[in-house]
């Protein structure tokens, strides 16, 4: 027999896992990894809302970025049209009225909620894709949290933050891109970004234990789904002293 959940299974579930009225969160996530849930992307995205009410707010990643992406081959972000590859659940919230979608050429994000302006803000002017003025980095300073619906740690971008903010070296390109985004009402803007180099292996579930140690991490089930909650302002406080004394913490590797 198929496992079936419904809306009201993932508030409760949530709920059940520290998230409260009010929150700010980032949600990574699985759909298929639930199993069948009635109402699809949707009853998922309803009952995030649900769960932390109308004084909160609901933030994904609708990331664009690739391999490809250098200062000879600059990215073009479409607010409205350029589809995000992180699934089902961002390209479904960041269609939805009302939504707002951040204007980063490689690390946009798309949130709902009455703090989803202030998170998205200038976003396309932060000079690295997750650091300290993007919503990735406001999400840690505010005290958000992080929530992984069927996903682990490896999804993890604000882990990208905390390695910006250190100077680890293995994470941004060398020179800026001149990237261009275009904005809804059809202006076209051209900012100058760093922006990730890609290729190196991170092994970031290797922090999970620490974060459950430290009590920033919970982690339950609803339907087939593992869940895992954490406390974006702790996981900053825990992890960067860590990559400060070793940057490559999470890329053995490289070493």
């Amino acid at each position: 027999m198929r496992t079936v959940v419904h809306k009201e299974d993932i508030v409760r579930g949530l709920g059940e896992l520290g998230l409260r009225s009010g929150d700010v969160v980032l949600v990574h996530s699985s759909l298929s990894s639930f199993g069948y849930v009635k109402g699809g992307a949707d009853a998922v995205i309803e009952a995030l809302l649900d769960a932390v009410g109308p004084e909160g707010t609901v933030m994904v990643p609708t990331l664009t970025g690739s391999p490809e992406d250098s200062p000879e081959n600059p990215p073009v972000l479409d607010v409205v049209n350029t589809p995000c590859w992180t699934g089902t659940v961002p390209e479904t919230l960041r269609r939805r009225p009302g939504a707002v979608r951040s204007g980063h050429p490689t690390h946009s994000v798309a949130a709902v909620g009455p703090r989803a302006h202030e998170l998205i803000c200038g976003h396309e002017r932060s000079p690295t894709p997750c650091g300290p003025e993007s919503p990735y980095g406001r999400l840690m300073r505010w005290g958000g949290k992080v929530i992984f619906l069927g996903v682990d740690l490896r999804c993890n971008t604000c882990f990208h933050g905390i390695e910006e903010e250190v100077g680890a070296p293995y994470v941004l390109q060398e020179r800026p891109v001149k990237a261009r985004v275009v904005w809804p009402d059809g202006r076209v803007e051209t900012v100058p970004v760093y922006i990730h180099r890609w290729g190196t292996p991170r092994d970031y579930p290797r922090a999970e234990p620490i974060l459950l140690g430290e009590g920033a991490m919970r982690i339950g089930r609803i339907g087939k789904a593992t869940v895992r909650v954490v406390d974006a302002k702790m996981m900053r406080r825990i992890m960067k002293p860590i990559l400060e004394r070793d940057p490559y913490f999470w890329v053995r590797r490289a070493r």
